[in-house]
């Protein structure tokens, strides 16, 4: 029932193929940062009851109960999410909820979280194009600000094409220096 090594084990590949990522083009505090709050008990122990190893057990606790208790927990304390940069309109133009510009560092952040997640869980047939692949089957509908969608975009099509090499060479010499999008 509950996986607590195996999900102990993923987490931390997880977090330390992120760090590496981080420290690559310079966010060093980040990298340490990066989901500490998956070893609180509010993620952990969800985390290792519904692990299956191969998909985040978030999706597995969505399926069992409807929603996943982890996953509220974790965009919240994590700016490298998405839904941590959504807030409510003041002046409600259709919707009241409006997706927030990332800053930049947040946004790299977001990229190695991506390949990271990738090369877990697809253990040894990780390619560049999987992270742009995954965000791409939801690209359209994900309630993002749209400059940060292109740029995660151009980000991710930057790995597929180039490699990470020349993809953080790019992010530590350009886009990290520039600071902005």
């Amino acid at each position: 029932m509950y996986h607590l090594l195996k999900h102990f084990f993923t987490i931390t590949q997880h977090k330390i193929l992120v760090a590496k990522g981080c420290f690559a083009v310079g966010l060093y505090w980040q990298g340490i940062c990066h989901d500490l709050s998956k070893y609180s008990p509010d993620e952990f122990l969800v985390g290792a009851k519904y692990y299956q190893g191969n998909r985040s057990p978030n999706n597995a606790e969505r399926e069992a109960i409807g929603y996943s208790s982890a996953w509220l927990h974790h965009k919240g304390r994590n700016k490298h999410h998405y839904e941590y940069w959504v807030d409510y309109s003041s002046q409600n133009k259709g919707s009241i909820y409006i997706p927030v510009k990332m800053p930049v560092k947040y946004v790299v952040e977001m990229l190695m979280d991506r390949i990271a997640a990738s090369k877990v869980y697809n253990k040894g047939h990780y390619t560049n194009d999987l992270p742009l692949k995954y965000f791409t089957r939801s690209m359209a509908i994900i309630p993002m600000h749209e400059d940060t969608k292109r740029l995660l975009y151009g980000l991710l099509r930057m790995l597929e094409v180039y490699d990470e090499e020349k993809t953080f060479y790019y992010i530590k010499k350009n886009l990290l220096k520039k600071g902005d999008y």
